[in-house]
């Protein structure tokens, strides 16, 4: 019983990091850009797409054919928050993942995400 509440209270004690990651098709090297309050959730992703459930089809179409094995997942940036002061950290989120989107530009061939119609 006392290693249960030892887990317990470790993962309480557990830094919640949120981020951008990117999940790699080394195949055809098509990325998709994503963003999410808690990096650890990239294993829920990863199983999305083993159960093919993620609702980015053309994604779990490729993940579908070229298997597991054809994807990374990777993160590309740690959000770093403020030491001070009021912190969004939702839209800081947001616009860090932005950031990204405009370096890497993962649409049409070069990867999955869709353009926002006002990027159109």
């Amino acid at each position: 019983m006392d290693r249960k509440k030892e887990l317990k209270q470790l993962y309480k004690e557990t830094k919640v990091e949120a981020g951008v990651y990117q999940i790699r098709n080394t195949v055809n090297d098509k990325v998709f850009i994503g963003s999410t309050r808690n990096l650890k959730t990239l294993k829920g992703k990863q199983f999305e797409l083993e159960n093919g459930t993620n609702t980015n089809k053309v994604l779990q179409g490729e993940w579908n054919q070229y298997g597991k094995d054809a994807f990374s997942f990777e993160v590309l940036e740690v959000l770093k928050p403020k030491e001070t002061g009021f912190f969004d950290a939702k839209r800081e989120l947001k616009k860090l993942e932005e950031v990204w989107l405009e370096k890497i530009q993962p649409y049409e061939e070069r990867g999955y995400n869709r353009m926002k119609p006002a990027d159109l």
